[in-house]
């Protein structure tokens, strides 16, 4: 099983803090879903071979397509591809675009899950991020949303300058209060090129501090997992039944294709990306070439993602595995590698699973880039 991955590169304004690629410009709106679906039919012998599980609408902010645009490039995927009964279909959606009449019509066109940029309920936080939705805005929304569908995620930004640990606690408990049985929840990072930087360069806006993050998620897994949300990667909770199909797929390496500008692609073997540029993305795509590029991944690329997408999920690192994909090289420096940590409780080995405890939780980035393997003898790429 596979999944398609569709970037939809428009937003109403650029928030502070985001670095994904984007345009506040909607002139070239109609050119791009034309362009979104010839990339479709253009790659479609990539998937001649596989059933498409999950289609995923990400961004920029999806839901400043139009229905008919959407119904268009699903229609374009079922005439193409093969396709199975029940696809999971996931809309990430900006609460100020989901209108009761709009959610209604999403159900029509097949769309079942929705991911909604929430980030908080304080109306000072979202100014800060400078967001398009208001806190009432936000509620609305989950309101009339869970009326019409059951599957969805909403997302919530900790570590945010001025947010105590109450004002955080208060957030979680607003969104559980909607009946939401997915949460996604990230610490609110500095990005270099981002407007949240120059801010923070120039005073205006204090800079996150590691230990209040830290409290802040320590606050979200013992909250969430007290009501029966499962932990199953390091940002993201979901009750029994309501993982995310698509980014799952992601993190146990099942193979997916990227559409549109900035997409990423991988067959099991290599990555591709898209170029992060509308104009020439739409040119290259008129002219019937897709523009991207593609890297073959090396035996040591692919143990590393392992060691990273594993520790970050549920499923761990299975040190069977490593030997049987990767050899006794790595199982043996993985094994010294991750000694410290074992010690240190911030690793745990059960059943030749590696997995980080509670208190590594916080810590699996760097963990993980521990215990890559660097062949120091190979020249730079």
């Amino acid at each position: 099983m596979s999944g398609i991955y569709i970037h939809i590169p428009f937003c109403k304004q650029a928030c502070h803090y985001c670095d994904f690629h984007f345009s506040t410009s909607m002139k070239k709106k109609e050119e791009m879903v034309l362009a979104l679906s010839k990339e479709l039919q253009l790659r479609m012998r990539e998937f001649q071979n596989e059933s498409v599980a999950t289609i995923y609408f990400g961004g920029g902010t999806p839901s400043r397509l139009q229905i008919a645009d959407l119904r268009f490039l699903i229609t374009t995927i079922y005439e193409n591809y093969t396709v199975v009964e029940n696809p999971e279909i996931t809309l990430e959606a900006n609460p100020d675009d989901l209108s009761e009449l709009y959610l209604l019509e999403l159900k029509t066109i097949g769309v079942n899950r929705l991911s909604i940029g929430i980030q908080s309920f304080f109306e000072e936080d979202l100014q800060l991020m400078n967001r398009a939705h208001n806190s009432e805005e936000a509620k609305k929304c989950l309101e009339i949303a869970s009326r019409y569908f059951d599957n969805i995620s909403l997302d919530l930004i900790y570590g945010i300058p001025g947010m105590t640990n109450e004002k955080w606690l208060q957030n979680i408990e607003t969104a559980l209060s909607f009946g939401i049985p997915h949460i996604s929840s990230y610490a609110l990072t500095v990005e270099p090129k981002t407007a949240l930087n120059k801010l923070i360069q120039t005073g205006k806006v204090a800079s996150p501090k590691d230990e209040v993050a830290q409290e802040h998620f320590m606050i979200l897994v013992e909250t969430l997992e007290k009501n029966g949300f499962v932990h199953y990667e390091l940002s993201n909770f979901g009750k029994e039944n309501y993982f995310s199909q698509n980014n799952s797929a992601y993190w146990l390496g099942k193979k997916y294709i990227g559409i549109g500008p900035s997409a990423h692609s991988y067959d099991g073997d290599a990555r591709s990306w898209n170029i992060a540029n509308n104009t020439m993305y739409l040119k290259s795509i008129q002219n019937s070439e897709l523009p991207s590029e593609a890297e073959i991944l090396t035996q040591e690329d692919r143990y590393n993602e392992y060691i990273m997408t594993g520790l970050r999920t549920i499923w761990g690192v299975s040190l069977v595995r490593i030997e049987q994909e990767f050899g006794a090289k790595y199982l043996n420096y993985l094994k010294q590698q991750s000694q410290k940590f074992i010690a240190d409780g911030l690793l745990s080995n059960t059943n030749e699973i590696l997995k980080p405890t509670l208190r590594g939780k916080f810590l699996t980035d760097g963990i993980a880039s521990d215990l890559f393997y660097l062949n120091l003898e190979k020249p730079n790429r």
